[in-house]
């Protein structure tokens, strides 16, 4: 445990003081916030402590230590999921400190999930009522402690802001009087939850406990760490997956100052040096040659042959309804065919991990989205019993996915076992880029056949590689991946015949994985985009024309009627602007988003404004949710205008923000973001900005051109001076 620092006076708050502080100690980032208590009563036993489940800890001094079981990677976790617990244990916010979870999947498991990761968008809407319960049921047992002391009823008892209230006598107690008695004492089986009339916390705006160390500095990520006695190492992988190191040169290299060891393994050199220059310039120095293997000859022509050949062969169909093949042969049908590339993660953050191994034992410091993987690969790396790996988890500088891997573990540890002393392996931003885990590239078939302006028969075929198949395998049942579908089997429109399938089809030469949305991005990009298209062959306005299909969702027609409005959808625009419109249910959230941008003469695209409107029910901190929908729009709009990933002779031909571009600070338009409130269980908010921004955008290019474009990224020679058709 970090100590608690200045806030601290004598072992208890000091009178008025109200300070946010981020400690790193111990690997764990901890949030301390500390405020005197009106106590009354004796004080509780010096050192004692109520701890009554895996999130919940009250000491004597009357500091409440909530336990993160979701990481912080910039999405607001470490500010949301406190105000979960504190809301139903009635703890005073400023007595908050935050502590990450150890790897521990017995008691940290993410429940939606099934393991031990932060992902999917999900730390709120699968905590939500977990953590509810274990701040009630802590709630409950402190006022029963009181009422017991007092020879009180209990319904005469409430709690406040870490204070037990007898309301008829006004006695009141500080929580930390009462861990002791508290912890002697049962939990309820089934603690009732607050009305959430009640709530004083959720809902409300309050500032995000990591913002001020992270803009003074105190802020402790993975690649700050320094152990005492660290050295520094950067490496070089095979730039062909599967390849070998041929030849090299290692006395060129220990003859920089400063370089202390050559690292060579079959599929990778590091070096290690005083410090990070002198490693990468050993690195440089050392002339590595490769010997490609057998997938030397990949490239981006290659893949994409594989894939739209696989797309012309049925799948296992993932969910269906009526008759599509006999609504399709009833008439004429209008199909086309929409593809999204290899994206990489990019986070500013580049891959590191420090690691201390020893016969013995190895101690690793790490930012990861999932932390039992990190421990389980580091010990199988150096041949240690799983118990005997200690992980410190830290703030991450981006993780979208990238992150729940544990393959930068895993490599850092096969490079640390042969170097004494703790060592920080950081990989460059090249090595980072063309050693990613890539979002698949995905090919969508879509057919429908429209009847009075309705749809009334559609079919829709995903073909992709399937990344729950490795990254979750029990996931993966009878040839479906439930993620490649995602947005697809639950699409939201009423359409009385239809069928989704899905074609597994794992491209050569490189992995894919988790990206900010996956099969959500690509699933809504290629739904959205067809429902444009069919609203212009019925000569309909795109939002009536998905008003009249949604008459099952009420709540996203809710959002998209709240969208038009704001975005003043049917208000006239200059030649060669367009708006466009794009909706979901994803994540368990009802977003609609109109994007309203301008393509020059020489094709190139202006964003103007994005308005986005909102639905996922308990809003527990709004800034948040409008800061997580404004950076997953700006994070798909960059897809859209640059993102993609080629392969030739099996090297990935990106490697940094030159090659890969990020959306610039001039391009960004005022996004603005209109939250529906209302009593239905949150839902997840991290990838849906991403998800909605790109087809909307391409919307708004169809709107403001007449181009149908149907493969991401944007290419521009479409878009030019005379290729409206």
């Amino acid at each position: 445990m970090p100590p608690v620092a200045s806030a601290m006076k004598k072992g208890r708050p000091s009178l008025g003081l109200s300070r946010r502080r981020l400690l790193g100690g111990g690997g764990a980032a901890a949030l301390v916030v500390a405020l005197q208590v009106p106590l009354v009563g004796s004080r509780a036993a010096k050192g004692a402590r109520f701890a009554p489940d895996a999130f919940i800890r009250i000491d004597s001094d009357g500091l409440v230590t909530l336990v993160m079981p979701q990481v912080e990677m910039g999405q607001g976790t470490y500010t949301a999921i406190p105000m979960i617990l504190a809301e139903e244990l009635d703890a005073a916010w400023e007595t908050v400190r935050l502590e990450h979870a150890p790897p521990d999947e017995a008691r940290y498991a993410n429940p939606a999930l099934g393991v031990q990761a932060t992902g999917n968008s999900n730390s709120i809407r699968a905590f939500w009522t977990p953590l509810r319960k274990a701040g009630a049921g802590a709630r409950a047992v402190l006022i029963a402690a009181a009422a017991r002391g007092w020879a009180a009823p209990v319904e005469e008892c409430r709690a406040q802001d870490s204070v037990v209230i007898h309301d008829p006598t006004g006695r009141r107690i500080g929580y930390a009087d009462l861990v002791g008695a508290a912890a002697r004492m049962p939990l309820p089986n089934d603690p009732p939850l607050k009305d959430p009339k009640a709530f004083r916390l959720i809902g409300r705006p309050l500032k995000r406990l990591d913002t001020p160390d992270k803009v003074n500095g105190r802020a402790v990520y993975g690649i700050d760490v320094l152990p005492p006695g660290v050295k520094f190492a950067t490496l070089a992988q095979s730039p062909v997956m599967g390849g070998r190191v041929a030849s090299l040169d290692q006395a060129r290299a220990l003859a920089i100052p400063g370089v202390r060891q050559v690292v060579v393994l079959d599929d990778l050199v590091a070096v290690v040096g005083d410090h990070t220059w002198a490693a990468m310039q050993g690195l440089d120095a050392l002339g590595v040659a490769w010997s490609d293997g057998r997938n030397g000859a990949v490239s981006s022509e290659q893949i994409w042959a594989q894939l739209r050949k696989a797309s012309g062969r049925r799948g296992v169909v993932a969910k269906a309804g009526g008759d599509a093949d006999k609504a399709l042969a009833a008439g004429d049908v209008f199909t086309a065919a929409y593809e999204e590339p290899l994206l990489a993660h990019a986070c500013m953050e580049p891959l590191n991990c420090t690691i201390h191994a020893t016969p013995g034992q190895a101690e690793v410091w790490i930012g990861t989205q999932a932390l039992a993987r990190v421990q389980k690969a580091v010990a199988e790396a150096a041949g240690l019993p799983v118990d005997k790996v200690i992980v410190h988890n830290h703030l991450l500088g981006g993780g979208f996915g990238r992150k729940l891997e544990a393959d930068m573990a895993f490599t850092a540890a096969r490079i640390a076992t042969q170097a004494p002393g703790p060592v920080k392996i950081v990989w460059t931003r090249e090595e980072d880029i063309r050693h990613d885990i890539y979002r698949p590239a995905y090919r969508d078939l879509l057919s429908a056949r429209l009847s009075e302006g309705r749809i009334v028969g559609w079919t829709h075929k995903v073909a992709g590689s399937s990344v729950l198949a490795r990254w979750l395998p029990p996931a993966f049942q009878k040839g479906l991946d439930g993620d490649a579908v995602d947005s697809a089997a639950d699409m939201p429109y009423d359409i009385p015949n239809f069928r989704v399938e899905y074609v597994r089809v794992d491209p050569p030469g490189i992995v894919t994985g988790f990206w900010r949305g996956v099969g959500p991005n690509n699933n809504v990009f290629a739904i959205e985009s067809f429902i444009d298209e069919l609203a212009r062959k019925a000569g309909k306005d795109p939002v009536a024309f998905r008003r009249a299909h949604l008459n099952k969702s009420p709540r996203l027609k809710a959002a998209l009627d709240l969208v038009a409005s704001k975005s003043h959808w049917a208000d006239p625009l200059p030649r060669r602007t367009g708006r466009g419109v794009a909706i979901q249910p994803s994540f368990g959230s009802f977003i609609a988003t109109v994007v309203e941008a301008e393509v020059d003469e020489a094709g190139e695209v202006l964003l103007r404004r994005v308005h986005t409107a909102v639905d996922t029910g308990v809003v527990v901190n709004p800034d948040i949710v409008v800061a997580q929908l404004q950076g997953g729009i700006i994070f798909g709009l960059t897809a859209a205008l640059y993102g993609e990933v080629t392969l030739e002779k099996g090297r990935v031909q990106q490697s940094n923000f030159h090659d890969y571009r990020m959306l610039r600070m001039d391009q960004v338009p005022p996004i603005e973001v209109h939250l529906i409130r209302n009593g239905e269980a949150p839902g997840g908010i991290g990838e849906t900005g991403t998800t909605a921004g790109l087809p909307a955008l391409r919307n708004a290019i169809y709107a403001a051109t007449g181009v149908a474009l149907r493969r991401m990224p944007i290419d521009r020679s479409l878009l030019g001076k005379g290729a409206r058709p």
